[in-house]
Parts: structure tokens; C-alpha cells; sequence
């Protein structure tokens, strides 16, 4: 869990694309880097398989480029539109079984607290809807439950986007979808609600067309499940091949979310907030 680990022996080098070998030269490593700084470094390669305009991608490259110490965070995917930017980032990132990434995740956690008790190895789950909310709720639920020290990005496009348009449990109600042409019958899955009740130190809805904001919260929940619990991020991410709306309105289609049912909402615990303020107070503003 390092720089070094991702550097390829100058035999392989040679081997690799431009594009790969610019990611591991002019990564995100190193420095002190947020939203702020993307274009100024190398976050994914540009021939990354998600459709045009797609709100995943842009979800994810706002995500990443808001680690607070990216040489030392394995990011948890699944099967779905997620992957497929996922698999061609300079991030360490491991694929799952469909649904079971918060188990993964969870071992993965524990295995890395007893080898590097006295540095922060963040792990990071970063799904869509259908992995945290659907076919790995009950996964979800438990590390919530069970207290794991990690946090659960959900990419919701409100829409199973890489299987056709089904409808998701996070699709809003009354939605027409390429499979669900009479509209969904039943509301989102409060999930974010949830969230609170079930043992999440910190949680946050942001949407892609509030960058700075976005790259705050997950910031702030990754370095919140180091010291207290589980953290959770839902992140409006919307489809425009499924949801039917230009590619270029990705960013306006989010931003009228949040005048209506993706309005900013943070929630924390009393003991997220004394760390917040303690992690504040430190002299060096806490762990990177």
C-alpha cells in the first residue's frame, strides 16, 4: 500500500501505453492535492469506457482526486458502470463479487489495522445504488452495525445503467425507464436515512455539480472512519443514456436535484464532531 507498490519494473515499462505510464510518473501522489487541482495531474486515462457525459465518471474522478492520502487507499468496487473507470485509475482498487464490497471491505479494514497500527490505510468502498442499497443491502447494513472503520460511497444514478435501464431501488418514483416503461411504483430507498440509524459516524448527499463541496465531504469521511466508525457519502451521479437528457446537462440535471430531492444534507455524531474539532486543533490540521 504504496507508491512504490504501483511502479512497474523498467522491463514492463516499456511495454505499457503512454497514458499508463504518465499515471504512475504524474499521478496523484504526493503534495496535498483536492478538486481544485484536476488537469493538473494524471487521475484516469482518457480512453475509459463510460458513455458520454456519464455522471459515474465525473463522480469518480471528483472522488478520487479528493483522497486525503491516496498512496495508501484501496478503493472496493463491484461489478457496474463504476468499474469500468475504476480498473484505469492510479489508485489500488480491487473488483468484488456483486453486492458483497462492504464484506470485503471489511476484512480488508481489519487485516490492515493490525499490520500498520500506527499509519492510516484508508479503505474505501465506491459503488453504484443498486451494489450499497439493493443486492448488498444486508451487507451494507452490517458493517454499519457492526461499527467498521471504512467509508461507503454510493454513485447513485438512480438506475441499474450498465444492464439495460432497470429500475434501481434509489430510482425516484413515477421514473419511465428503458425496463420500467410504466413508471417505478414505490420511492427511493432511504438509504441516507438509514445511514443515521444504523451507526454511521458521519453522513453526507452531495451531487457532482458542487465539486468543492463533494470533495469536502469525502475528505472529511474518510478521515472521520479512522478515529470513530463507518462513514457514508451518497453522491448524485446522473445517467443521461438511461435518464434520457443530453450529455452535456449532466452537471445541470444534478444541480436541479439538489433544489428538489438531493438537497446538501451532512450528519454527524457527537463523537464525529469532537474529532473534527480535535483533527482542527491539531497542529499540523490531524493525519493527511
Amino acid at each position: 500500500m504504496s507508491k512504490k507498490s504501483i511502479t512497474p519494473v523498467p522491463e514492463f515499462e516499456a511495454l505499457l501505453p503512454q497514458e499508463y505510464r504518465d499515471l504512475v510518473a504524474n499521478g496523484p501522489y504526493g503534495g496535498d492535492k483536492s478538486v481544485a487541482d484536476l488537469g493538473t495531474f494524471k487521475e484516469i486515462i482518457e480512453s475509459h469506457p463510460h458513455c458520454a457525459g456519464c455522471g459515474v465518471a465525473l463522480g469518480l474522478r471528483l472522488a478520487l482526486a479528493s483522497l486525503p492520502n491516496p498512496a495508501d487507499t484501496i478503493v472496493i468496487g463491484t461489478p457496474g458502470c463504476s468499474f469500468f473507470g475504476l480498473a484505469q485509475t492510479a489508485v489500488n482498487y480491487s473488483n468484488t463479487a456483486f453486492g458483497n464490497q462492504n464484506a470485503v471491505a471489511s476484512g480488508l479494514t481489519r487485516m490492515l489495522r493490525l499490520r500498520f497500527p500506527d499509519a492510516p490505510k484508508d479503505v474505501v468502498v465506491m459503488v453504484g445504488d443498486g451494489a450499497v442499497a439493493d443486492i448488498g443491502l444486508d451487507y451494507t447494513l452490517h458493517s454499519w452495525f457492526r461499527g467498521e472503520h471504512f467509508t461507503t460511497i454510493m454513485l447513485d444514478n438512480e438506475v441499474y445503467a450498465n444492464t439495460g435501464g432497470q429500475e434501481s431501488g434509489m430510482s425516484k418514483q413515477g421514473d419511465v425507464l428503458n425496463m420500467a416503461p410504466t413508471g417505478k411504483s414505490f420511492q427511493k430507498i432511504p438509504i441516507f436515512e438509514m445511514a443515521k440509524t444504523a451507526g454511521c459516524a458521519y453522513v453526507a448527499r452531495v451531487t457532482v455539480a458542487s465539486p468543492r463541496k463533494l470533495g469536502d465531504v469525502v475528505r472529511k469521511a474518510i478521515r472521520l472512519a479512522r478515529e470513530v466508525g463507518p462513514t457514508y457519502v451518497q453522491m448524485f451521479t446522473p445517467c443521461p443514456t438511461n435518464l434520457k437528457f443530453a450529455p452535456g446537462n449532466t452537471v445541470a440535471t444534478a444541480r436541479a436535484a439538489e433544489k428538489t430531492h438531493y438537497a446538501f444534507e451532512e450528519y454527524l455524531t457527537p463523537d464525529a464532531q469532537a474529532c473534527l474539532e480535535r483533527m482542527a486543533a491539531a497542529p499540523t490540521g490531524g493525519h493527511p
